[in-house]
């Protein structure tokens, strides 16, 4: 199972997806004053490779990181934790919540389950290729 990330943890994965393979020095120039330490920077991005969700190429005694987990891998990995955590593992029970809510209109599923409908044949039609 994935490993959940702190608030700034994920921040700083952002960062990695949008922009690609950094330096933790290059990391400050995306933050607003004040910004974090170096030092900081550098302890978190060593715990995001600890966790496997980076990985770094040597240049001399400095690093550049880079992601090694897709933002499309740690958003499925966290639908899959709170579908887990909160629906008894069953995804018909979160979409029911969703629309039990009404943060999702009947309009909405209907478009959802169309594309996935969709999705699905595509997929069907792949595989007999």
């Amino acid at each position: 199972m994935m490993q959940k990330l702190t608030v700034k943890e994920e921040e700083l994965m952002d960062f990695f997806w949008e922009k690609g393979a950094l330096f933790v020095k290059d990391m400050r120039d995306f933050y607003t004053e004040p910004k974090p330490h170096f030092n900081t920077l550098s302890t978190i991005v060593r715990g995001l490779e600890e966790k496997g969700f980076l990985s770094h190429k040597a240049y001399g005694n400095t690093y550049r990181y880079y992601a090694i987990i897709s933002h499309d891998e740690y958003s499925r990995g966290t639908l899959t934790n709170v579908v887990s955590k909160y629906f008894g593992n069953s995804y018909l029970h979160a979409v029911s919540a969703l629309v039990k809510s009404e943060n999702i209109t009947i309009d909405e599923l209907k478009q959802l389950i169309h594309e996935v409908e969709t999705q699905s044949v595509q997929t069907r039609d792949k595989k007999k290729k």
